[in-house]
């Protein structure tokens, strides 16, 4: 592996690693006390409550993201697997056993659009996407732990 690979890897490494931390942070500040659909319904009404699930879903959608379209993508080149899509890339974490399953990534990616662009309009599928999202961190938090300790792995296999 080429230095500049396992920077890249070391970097996103470390990125995942602050970028869980703040997802745990916004987490626990969004659902303190609860979450409720009159909460959701009334949002105008919550300024801070409003700031606070924006920090969740933009968090959770940003870890998503390093870990789909960054880290996943860094580690299989460092692996000598040819460039791919994200799906096929998703697809071979499944079968190394790092991504429980495709569909439901897929499922967690669409989460994103319910909590970006459909609260302005439908509070209900607002709230049932931010309450899943809620439910399933622990699953990219697993994926992330996962492509972790393949990444470290590989790292300490072109160290010693």
């Amino acid at each position: 592996m080429l230095t500049a690979d396992a920077e890249r890897l070391s970097f996103l490494l470390r990125v995942v690693k602050k970028e869980i931390h703040h997802l745990d942070y916004a987490l626990n500040q969004a659902f303190k006390g609860g979450l409720t659909l009159e909460q959701i319904v009334a949002l105008d009404q919550e300024p801070d409550l409003a700031l606070k699930l924006e920090a969740f879903t933009s968090r959770f959608s940003r870890l998503q993201d390093t870990l789909g379209d960054k880290l996943l993508p860094a580690l299989l080149q460092a692996l000598e697997e040819p460039k791919a899509p994200l799906l096929t890339n998703l697809n071979k974490a499944e079968t190394y056993g790092w991504l429980e399953s495709t569909e439901d990534w897929i499922s967690l990616r669409q989460l994103r659009n319910q909590m970006v662009h459909e609260y302005i309009e439908d509070a209900q599928t607002f709230f049932d996407a931010v309450m899943t999202a809620k439910q399933e961190t622990n699953t990219l938090k697993q994926f992330a732990l996962n492509l972790e300790h393949q990444t470290e792995k590989r790292l300490n296999q072109k160290t010693t």
